[in-house]
Parts: structure tokens; sequence; C-alpha cells
């Protein structure tokens, strides 16, 4: 587990980049996070569920099921920065 240390869609880009990560898998995920990722060259998995072991077993596989056109697109709803995109009941959801 790795802590940004910082705020914003580069923050994790960069913190990833720095530790010469080239491939992240996720849930739900901006628009803003997903250009900072293309910019820092991180291939993105998105849309994933589950247990992240599984995930990175079926990455590894090459039978990850996951959805190259998610996103989140409920920012800006109270939400802010850093929140966990799906399951807080509010009608909003992740693509």
């Amino acid at each position: 587990m790795l802590s940004s240390n910082g705020v914003g869609h580069g923050a994790l880009a960069t913190l990833l980049r720095e530790e010469d990560i080239n491939t992240l898998i996720c849930g739900g995920i901006g628009g803003g996070a997903q250009n900072a990722l293309a910019q820092a060259g991180i291939t993105l998995y998105g849309g994933v569920q589950g247990d992240a072991d599984a995930a990175v077993n079926d990455f590894l596989a090459g039978k990850l099921a996951y959805d190259p056109a998610v996103h989140c697109d409920h920012h800006g709803h109270g939400h802010g920065e850093g929140h966990s995109c799906g399951g807080h009941g509010h009608g909003h959801g992740c693509h």
C-alpha cells in the first residue's frame, strides 16, 4: 500500500511513475485521472470488480474482465477528490 502524499489527478500518476509501475487495475476512475495516467504512460484497466488478488491473477493469466470505457462521472456532487467510486448509495454510478 502506497500513499500518494498529494492531491489531484497528477499525484497518483506521479507516484506510480516514480515506482516504475506501468499498469493500474481499478474500479471507477474519473476522466482527469485517466488523462494523467495516459500522459504518464500507465496502462489502465478500469471497471474491475471483486478481490484485488484475483484481479491480478486474472491479469497475469490474460483473462482480466475490465471495461476500457469506464469512467466515474459524479465528481462535483459533494464527493470531492479521493472518494471511492461506487456503492455509496447516492444513485450515482460508474460507467
